[in-house]
C-alpha cells in the first residue's frame, strides 16, 4: 500500500485519499513516543548464571520469570530502574532466572489488572517468546489483580511481597524467625484464598442420604474455603501466642542487660549493605556474611569493649528494603524492638549501591514505623573500597554524624571504634569509694559496668573515681568518701 506523502499539496493528481480511511490508523499511535516507551525492556537486566553453584544455597527450583514494573512518571528513570534491579536481586536471591524486565510509565497501577488489558497483551507476548514460567510485579497486587493478571498473561504471577515473604521463608533458622515469618506469610495469603470447581461444593451438607453425612452432618454445611480461612486464623492466633512468649523471654534479657547498665547499640540498615560484615569486625562474632538479599534474619547480640574497656552490646538486624511488606514489619515487631529500645544506632548504607540516599530514607520510614526515629544514629558508609569518592563526599555532607568505612579491608573502623567510645552512653553517677580489698566483687563490677576515672591501692582498700550507673551506686553508697 501507497501511503500519502504530507510534504506534497493535498490537491496533487497523484495523491488519491480515500474519506473512509483514518489517518490515526495508519500513523497514530505508533509514532507517540511517550506511548512507544510505556511498556520497553531494561537492558541489562537478565540473569546471566555461568555455573549453577551460584544458586546452589537457595535448594529451590530455578524458576523463569520476567518482571513487570509500574512507574509514576514523576518518578525519574533512574530511580525506577534502580527498583527493577532491586526486584532481579530479589528474585535471584529467590532462586530465578530473571529472562526479561519490563516496565511501564503511568501515574497509577490499572486497578483491575496492574497494566491493563492492552499492555498485558503485551506482556504475554513476552512471555510467550522468553519461555517464562512466572511474572513478578514490582508492588503489591490486590487478590482481583493478582487474578486478573494470571487469566491475562496464562502463566502464575507473584508479587514484591510474596517475593520476600518467600525469601524470608527460605532464609529463616530460629523457632522465632520461622514463626515470624510463618504469620506474615497467613496474613497476606488470607484475602488471597481461591477456590475452583470441587473446593466450593458444600461439606456434608443437606438431609437424608443426599448429604451422605448421616446423623449430626446435616445442614448448609461448610465451603472448602471457609474451612481454610478458619485454618488459617487458628493458626495465626497459635503463632501470635508463640511470638508473643518469645517477646516476654526477649525482654528478661533485654532487662537483664539495663540492670547491669550495659550500654546496647543496634546496627541497622539496608540488606546487603554489609551489617553482619561490621558486627563481624568489631566482635568476632562469625555471623553468616552472603553477598545475597536477607541472608541473615534472626537478631545476633554480642558483647564489643571500647579502647578504654567500657563495655555495650552489639545487635545485628533484620535488613530494610523498599517498600518492605507491612505483614513483616508487623511480624518482625519484637525483634525490631531491639532497635527500639537500643541506646544508639550504627545506621548502615552502601555507598557502592547507584542509590545509597534512597536506602537511607527507606529504613528512615521503617525505624519511624517502629518508633525507633528519635534514638542518636551515627550513619556508617560501608564499602567505602569500591564507593566513588564523589558519592562519599555527598553522603557525608548531607549526613553530619557520618563515617567511612569499609568492612571488608578495615579501612575506617579505628575511628568508628573511637566513635562510639564518645557516643556510647556513659554512667551517670559519679562516686568515690574506698572498698576494702575483701569486696574485690564490687571492683569488678565497677571495672565491668563503669567507667574508671581513677583508681589507687591503699593500705585499707582499693580507692576508685569512676562513673556508674544508678543501681550499682546505690550498692556503693557504704564506701562513699569526700
Amino acid at each position: 500500500m501507497t501511503y500519502p506523502n504530507p510534504s506534497r499539496p493535498a490537491r496533487d493528481p497523484a495523491i488519491h485519499l480515500d474519506p473512509e480511511i483514518d489517518l490515526h490508523d495508519l500513523e497514530g499511535e505508533g509514532f507517540d513516543l511517550e506511548e512507544r516507551n510505556a511498556l520497553r525492556r531494561v537492558s541489562g537486566i537478565r540473569t546471566d548464571l555461568e555455573d549453577v553453584t551460584e544458586v546452589e544455597y537457595r535448594q529451590l527450583r530455578l524458576e523463569r520469570v520476567v518482571l513487570m514494573g509500574v512507574y509514576p512518571r514523576s518518578e525519574g528513570d533512574r530511580a525506577a530502574e534502580t527498583s527493577l534491579l532491586e526486584l532481579k536481586a530479589l528474585a535471584e536471591t529467590a532462586g530465578c532466572e530473571v529472562l526479561e524486565g519490563l516496565m511501564q510509565r503511568k501515574d497509577m497501577p490499572d486497578p483491575k489488572s496492574y497494566v491493563g488489558s492492552g499492555k498485558a497483551q503485551e506482556l504475554r507476548d513476552v512471555v510467550l517468546s522468553s519461555g517464562a514460567d512466572t511474572v513478578i510485579c514490582d508492588g503489591e497486587l490486590s487478590p482481583g489483580q493478582l487474578r486478573a493478571l494470571e487469566d491475562l498473561v496464562k502463566v502464575k504471577v507473584i508479587d514484591r511481597t510474596w517475593l520476600i515473604l518467600d525469601i524470608f521463608a527460605t532464609h529463616a533458622t530460629s523457632r522465632e524467625g520461622k514463626a515470624q515469618v510463618e504469620l506474615a506469610q497467613l496474613t497476606y495469603m488470607l484475602p488471597r484464598l481461591r477456590g475452583w470447581g470441587e473446593s466450593l461444593s458444600r461439606q456434608g451438607g443437606g438431609a437424608g442420604g443426599s448429604g451422605g453425612g448421616g446423623v449430626g452432618t446435616r445442614g448448609p454445611g461448610e465451603t472448602k474455603i471457609e474451612t481454610d480461612r478458619r485454618r488459617i486464623r487458628s493458626r495465626q492466633a497459635k503463632l501470635a501466642r508463640e511470638i508473643k512468649e518469645m517477646k516476654t523471654a526477649r525482654e528478661v534479657k533485654r532487662q537483664e542487660r539495663r540492670r547491669n547498665a550495659v550500654p546496647s547499640v543496634a546496627i541497622a540498615g539496608y540488606t546487603n549493605a554489609g551489617k553482619s560484615s561490621l558486627l563481624n569486625r568489631l566482635t568476632g562474632a562469625g555471623v553468616l556474611v552472603e553477598n545475597a538479599l536477607f541472608a541473615t534474619l534472626d537478631p545476633t547480640v554480642r558483647r564489643a569493649q571500647t579502647p578504654h574497656g567500657r563495655e555495650f552490646t552489639l545487635t545485628d538486624t533484620v535488613g530494610f528494603v523498599r517498600r518492605l511488606p507491612h505483614q513483616l514489619v508487623e511480624a518482625f515487631r519484637s525483634t525490631l524492638e531491639e532497635v527500639a529500645e537500643s541506646d544508639l544506632i550504627l545506621h548502615v548504607v552502601d555507598g557502592s549501591h547507584p542509590d545509597p540516599e534512597g536506602q537511607l530514607q527507606a529504613v528512615r520510614s521503617v525505624l519511624a514505623d517502629i518508633d525507633a526515629n528519635d534514638v542518636p544514629e551515627i550513619v556508617v558508609i560501608n564499602k567505602a573500597d569500591a564507593a566513588d569518592p564523589l558519592v562519599l563526599s555527598r553522603i557525608q555532607r548531607r549526613e553530619k554524624h557520618s563515617i567511612a568505612v569499609s568492612a571488608l579491608t578495615g579501612a575506617g573502623l579505628a575511628e568508628l571504634v573511637a566513635l562510639l567510645e564518645d557516643e556510647v552512653p556513659r554512667p551517670e553517677t559519679l562516686v568515690r569509694v574506698v572498698l576494702p580489698y575483701a569486696e574485690g566483687r564490687l571492683v569488678a563490677r565497677i571495672h565491668d559496668e563503669g567507667e574508671i576515672l581513677a583508681e589507687e591501692h591503699l593500705e585499707e582498700g582499693t580507692r576508685l573515681e569512676a562513673r556508674v550507673g544508678p543501681q550499682l551506686a546505690a550498692e556503693l553508697a557504704d564506701y562513699l568518701v569526700a
